[in-house]
Order: structure tokens, then C-alpha cells, then sequence
């Protein structure tokens, strides 16, 4: 995991390497102080110095995974997106912010853990921040009042769908799929 440090670039924290691993292979209830101490070789104090609880350590272990894997393509996707259709630069968005779970299904399950818990606002600005822009641009083309309605929609849409994830009703392979045929239906008539 890399963090920046302004004097000299970015830099490892392996704190946060063995956190996102374990989270990673292990899930949510895995990650003891005690534990990631050890595998991290630092004292619990040196963890306590930057991270005063686990939630807290949980949750910066949780936004670097997602800027590196979830978001980090998002700025870069205005200029690519291929224009077709509000539903083709949509799903495009879409794979980008989701697949990545696919292959990370406890990542998936600790993320959604982690959001209602202390600093969970935090993950979910985060998240509005990276896609908000990246919609915005697609939405631009659309009537004004079938993007609130999409704006308002969609978000809901996903967030059922990570709870039935969460809550062991589909699978994790379930979810674009079920959040493509959503956009499709609620984009067909606009093109």
C-alpha cells in the first residue's frame, strides 16, 4: 500500500500491505491489532501512533485498496468512454468500479462492513468523489430530469445489490450483471 509522504514521494506502509491482505484472504473479523503487529514487525503502539483504532486501520487500509483498484482508472475514463449510448459509457463506469470485486469477494464484504461502522462516511465520499465527476460527464447528455431520476435510482439499485451480496443472498458475480440489466432497462428509451 502506498502512501504519500510530501518530502519524498510516495512511499509502502506495510501496516496497511497486511491489513488489505488479511482483509483480502481473511475478511472483516481477521484483522486484530495484535495480529497485524506481528506480521507488520511494529510495536501495537507504533500502530496505535497512526491508527488509534481498529476501524480507523480498517478503514485507510479499505481507501487505498479502492483508489488502487477501484477508482484509480475513474479520471481517465471521461476522455475514453466510447460515447455510444448513456447506457454503453455508463456500464463502462460501471465494470470499472465493480469488477474488481469479483476476483476480492471478502474485500467486498469488509468494505461493506466497514461503511456502516466508524469512518464509514469517510469510504463512501470517497467514493461519491471519484464518481460523481466520471456520471456527471455521461449524465451531461442526457434530459435533466432522467438524470436526477438515474441519479437517484441507480445508487440505490447498488446498494441493494452489495447488501444481498453481504448478506450471502447472490453472488459476488451477480452484481454487474444485475446492475447492467438495470441500466439497460432504465436507459432504453433515452439512447
Amino acid at each position: 500500500m502506498q502512501t504519500v509522504d510530501s518530502a519524498s514521494g510516495p512511499r509502502v506502509d506495510p501496516i496497511l500491505d497486511i491489513v488489505v491482505e488479511m482483509l483480502d484472504t481473511e475478511g472483516y473479523e481477521a484483522v486484530q491489532l495484535r495480529e497485524v503487529a506481528r506480521r507488520a514487525r511494529v510495536s501495537l503502539a507504533t500502530i496505535y501512533k497512526r491508527y488509534p483504532t481498529r476501524d480507523e486501520l480498517i478503514v485507510a487500509a479499505l481507501e487505498g485498496w479502492m483508489d488502487a483498484n477501484r477508482y484509480a482508472r475513474l479520471p481517465s475514463l471521461i476522455e475514453d468512454l466510447p460515447g455510444d449510448s448513456i447506457y454503453v459509457d455508463l456500464m463502462h463506469v460501471m465494470r470499472t468500479i465493480f469488477e474488481p470485486w469479483e476476483s476480492h469477494p471478502l474485500m467486498l464484504r469488509s468494505y461493506f462492513q466497514a461503511r456502516s461502522g466508524p469512518g464509514g462516511k469517510r469510504l463512501i465520499q470517497r467514493g461519491v468523489d471519484a464518481v460523481v465527476p466520471v456520471a456527471k460527464a455521461i449524465l451531461a447528455q442526457a434530459d435533466p430530469g432522467f438524470a436526477k431520476d438515474l441519479e437517484l435510482i441507480l445508487p440505490g439499485v447498488v446498494y441493494g445489490f452489495l447488501t444481498r451480496f453481504a448478506q450471502g443472498e447472490i453472488d459476488v458475480t451477480e452484481i454487474v450483471p444485475g446492475i447492467e440489466r438495470t441500466v439497460f432497462w432504465l436507459t432504453a428509451a433515452q439512447g
